[in-house]
């Protein structure tokens, strides 16, 4: 039996436009495309149902960066995969040949992208730029500025630079001006702090209107109150009571009697992503999407073990992990405007306590953190393959809720 478990990083634009997500396969220490092995006749079988089927919900109809070994291209995996729906990025390569020359025609004329990675600047691999679509270029390893050469090189070819392992807004805003063109790193996950910013009311009315949607018994009369004041949330209130009751007629009298009538379950997925939205910005939506994607997730694992003695905070502590990059504040001031229980501040202000450790846990595992995460999973003996059927559950349930 093999299983594959697979975590995503964001590749991003200036404007934190997602392009696609890189895939982290995670049978091994090592990432990349699994090598099956060939003894096992239904190898492709097992690519094809269970890998495939995976990258679907995680990428959220996004492009999926997927590392292949020259042997994996040779071995024609790329093609099990449809070519508008991946990019072949090449790991793992020391130098240029003859035969890799030819395996990315190979690719490039069947329609597939293809991204090299692990670049130099060494001028050895200027033969391969007719084929390529992207460069990804690691900034740890190679100083961005020695890429104002190479971009002279690259101009007759249509080459897009990939940044890799971008921390801060602040690298981002000097890569632009060197010429790379999307970024892969942390860098969304930063809040921009503005010294002396105040909450608009707008904003505090969500922050508001997250916090009662997730008190149990729900108070249907705060939450309609709420939604009151925002002829928005109203009407998409009424909106998704006309899609829950699709095939009868609901006379809706009240905001209340709308509330009520969805129940608890589909009045929280309004509040999450109808609350979100306010909140985000084309610069945010990334977090916002995977604050959902955690939400879900934190809520799913808190059916397991010690677990489940915070499962009524798993998943608005989930909602509000990137909140502090949603509203460019720090966490510690925004708590302060939204009455949460204790368990919830101390979990998002530093992940402490049980719930803390769950939201690290699933934070982990959506990015591929594999330090945080084997050590986690021991600690708590959960199992691999269900954190991995929730994730991609989640994943899916927020292309749902989104699209």
């Amino acid at each position: 039996m093999y299983s594959t478990y697979i975590a995503r990083q964001a590749i991003l634009d200036k404007d934190s436009n997602t392009l696609g997500y890189e895939l982290l396969f995670r049978n091994s220490p090592e990432n990349k495309f699994p090598q099956i092995d060939p003894d096992v006749a239904s190898s492709k079988l097992i690519i094809q149902n269970h890998i495939h089927g995976d990258i679907e919900a995680i990428t959220m109809g996004k492009k999926a960066f997927i590392n292949f070994t020259e042997q994996c291209l040779v071995d024609k995996f790329p093609l099990l995969f449809d070519p508008s729906s991946i990019v072949i990025e090449l790991v793992g390569h020391t130098s240029t040949t003859e035969r890799l020359t030819k395996i990315l025609r190979f690719y490039q004329q069947r329609g597939y992208r293809l991204a090299l990675t692990e670049y130099d600047t060494d001028p050895q691999w200027d033969v391969l730029f007719p084929y390529l679509a992207y460069i990804k270029v690691d900034i740890d390893c190679i100083n961005p500025k020695r890429m104002f050469a190479v971009t002279e090189r690259l101009k007759p070819f249509k080459i897009d630079l990939i940044a890799e392992k971008v921390e801060t807004n602040l690298q981002l805003i000097s890569l632009v001006e060197v010429g790379f063109n999307f970024y892969q790193g942390y860098f969304y996950h930063q809040p921009e702090i503005i010294e002396g910013q105040t909450l608009a009311p707008i904003k505090t009315q969500m922050l508001n209107l997250m916090s009662e949607a997730f008190k149990s018994p729900l108070n249907y009369d705060a939450i309609a109150e709420i939604i009151s004041h925002d002829v928005q949330l109203s009407v998409g209130l009424l909106k998704m009571v006309n899609n829950v009751a699709t095939g009868t007629r609901v006379e809706i009298t009240s905001l209340k009697q709308a509330a009520a009538y969805l129940g608890e379950e589909k009045l929280r997925q309004f509040v999450s992503v109808l609350a979100l939205s306010k909140l985000s910005s084309d610069k945010t939506d990334e977090a916002a999407k995977q604050a959902l994607i955690t939400a879900k997730l934190m809520d799913d694992l808190a059916t397991q073990g010690v677990f489940k003695e915070i499962k009524d905070y798993a998943f608005i502590t989930g909602l509000l992990s990137a909140i502090d990059v949603l509203l460019g504040q720090a966490m510690d001031d925004i708590v302060k405007h939204m009455p949460l229980a204790h368990q919830i501040e101390l979990a998002l202000l530093g992940k402490d306590g049980l719930l803390g450790e769950l939201l690290l846990l699933t934070s982990s595992y959506i990015v591929g953190n594999n330090e945080q995460i084997n050590t986690l999973i021991d600690t708590y003996m959960l199992d691999p393959q269900f954190i991995q059927e929730k994730f991609v559950e989640a994943s899916q349930w927020c292309k749902d809720l989104t699209s």
